[in-house]
């Protein structure tokens, strides 16, 4: 209990398995597997800290346990100060199709940990304003190596030598001489694939060359493959990888490299984008588009775009170059300097560099034997 009489209730995770978070949020009725029978790559972790750890187990620790705030081991930072975090009056919003930016005063923004190279504000960008308000990071302002060091002075070796640290537990070394806290772990490891195949039923079909249309091996199903993965193809020793799917033929098609050309492509649109702080943004509300930076997984390059906001509250996202392995079903994540403004889910993906290279092959190659043909006569 914090000096005041307050209480912080903070989530402690020993590292939530997809697997187990899909089961989760199955069981609640967002239903992940759906996900991937539309042949889709859903962020289980993104949508278990939206409807889990940031609203039941939020509800959960002000209404039951009469907490003031919760607080994770995520590494991210709020334009709050803690102190100002138990000011902020616990009041649920009504969902519209955009918030009246005029309801909301003085909205807190999500901003990137101070470690950028382990910064979680990926993880967190579908969260709400409301949550936002009622949550603390402590540590936010500090690095990794620093974390192991809390971690080894209080005699958590056994975590340190797993390979990922349990570092929610360092969550609540920092506050174990001001507050009572309450755990909740989600723990388990199985393989994605049999835990799948234990809810959808097999869909055998073709792994195909995207060059040359060659059927190049069978699997059981489109959906437990995701784009730029290794399709580990029997009797071949090279590698190949996912570049497409076609959900109405079960073909998977794959490309001989891992940095082939039909792996990267340059433009994307989401569903309606969750806006953090606000919604949208002016600039792109006033403009219609808006420049900014986005990432699709976590820790890779923040990559220049711009996004083009449609009426549904959806957006175009134009990259200034390809990247590789756009996938249906992932977060795009929108940043402007140092703030996460938000993400929506990928829904569609413009032609790939391969294409849009076939496709201009196909187009200058009668012109060059028109040519080819002209030449000689005169």
């Amino acid at each position: 209990m914090l000096a005041g009489g307050r209480r912080v209730a903070c989530a402690v995770s020993g590292g939530v398995d997809s697997a187990v978070a899909a089961l989760l949020l199955r069981r609640r009725g967002g239903d992940l597997l759906k996900e991937y029978e539309l042949g889709r790559t859903p962020n289980p972790d993104i949508v278990c800290n939206k409807h889990i750890k940031f609203n039941y187990f939020l509800h959960y620790a002000m209404d039951n346990l009469g907490a003031d705030a919760i607080a994770t081991g995520h590494y991210a930072r709020t334009s709050l100060e803690d102190e100002e975090v138990f000011q902020q009056k616990h009041i649920k919003r009504p969902q519209r199709l955009f918030r009246n930016r005029f309801e909301v005063r003085n909205t807190v923004k999500l901003l990137q940990g101070a470690d950028l190279f382990k910064d979680q504000t990926f993880f967190l960008s579908q969260i709400s304003q409301e949550a936002l308000r009622k949550t603390i990071f402590p540590l936010g302002d500090l690095t990794k190596s620093f974390v192991k060091k809390i971690a080894a002075e209080h005699g958590l070796h056994h975590v340190l030598k797993k390979k990922e640290a349990c570092l929610q537990i360092i969550c609540l070394l920092l506050y174990l001489r001001r507050t009572k806290s309450m755990g909740v772990c989600f723990i388990g490891e199985r393989n994605f694939e049999n835990f799948l195949l234990e809810y959808l039923e097999p869909q055998p079909g073709n792994f195909v060359s995207i060059e040359d249309k060659k059927v190049m091996g069978t699997h059981q199903g489109w959906f437990l493959y995701t784009i730029g993965q290794r399709a580990r193809l029997a009797g071949l020793k090279d590698a190949w990888f996912v570049v497409d799917k076609d959900v109405s033929t079960g073909d998977v098609f794959v490309a001989p490299t891992t940095d082939h050309p039909a792996l990267y492509r340059d433009l994307l649109r989401t569903n309606r984008v969750h806006w953090i702080a606000e919604e949208p943004p002016a600039e792109l509300v006033r403009d219609k588009m808006m420049e900014c930076h986005l990432r699709f997984r976590h820790q890779m390059p923040l990559v220049p775009c711009v996004l083009t906001l449609n009426q549904d509250g959806s957006v175009w996202v134009t990259l200034v170059k390809p990247a590789r392995a756009i996938t249906p079903g992932q977060f795009a994540v929108f940043y402007k300097g140092d703030e996460c403004l938000g993400s929506g889910k990928i829904l569609r993906m413009g032609p790939s560099v391969y294409t849009m290279q076939q496709g201009k092959n196909r187009e200058e190659g009668p012109k060059k034997e028109e040519t080819d043909k002209v030449e000689p006569v005169t």
